[in-house]
């Protein structure tokens, strides 16, 4: 495991940068925020494994950001939802979208997509 330095333990940047900066992470709590509670619905919203679900999922949890609650039910019901930690995480995500949406550009098509589109707009 990395040794934190002095100054990542003593700069909050660093410290929610750190707790915050995977790409998974962001994409979990943006799917928890929108009400996906369930462990399907956050693999169909994030496009994320089962496996690094399930390990995201345990670090939200270990770091207080998410609460899982199951219940005793046949087939078992498990819920994942955000403690007031992780609510006070959405406004940075909502940021962190509208910057994506204002300063970066989508990914071009593929070049087998462009292709597809004009030999479809020849034969129209």
């Amino acid at each position: 495991m990395r040794r934190e330095s002095s100054h990542e333990a003593t700069c909050p940047i660093a410290r929610a940068a750190r707790l915050l900066g995977d790409h998974w992470v962001l994409l979990i709590l943006r799917e928890l925020g929108r009400g996906n509670r369930r462990f399907q619905e956050l693999l169909l919203g994030t496009g994320i494994s089962p496996a690094v679900l399930s390990q995201r999922l345990r670090y939200l949890e270990a770091e207080g950001l998410v609460s899982r609650h199951a219940y005793a039910e046949v087939p078992p019901r498990v819920e994942y939802v955000l403690t007031e930690k992780g609510r006070a995480a959405l406004p940075l995500i909502d940021q962190l979208r509208e910057y994506g949406e204002r300063w970066l550009n989508p990914e071009p098509p593929e070049t087998d997509d462009l292709d597809f589109v004009e030999s479809a707009s020849a034969e129209a």
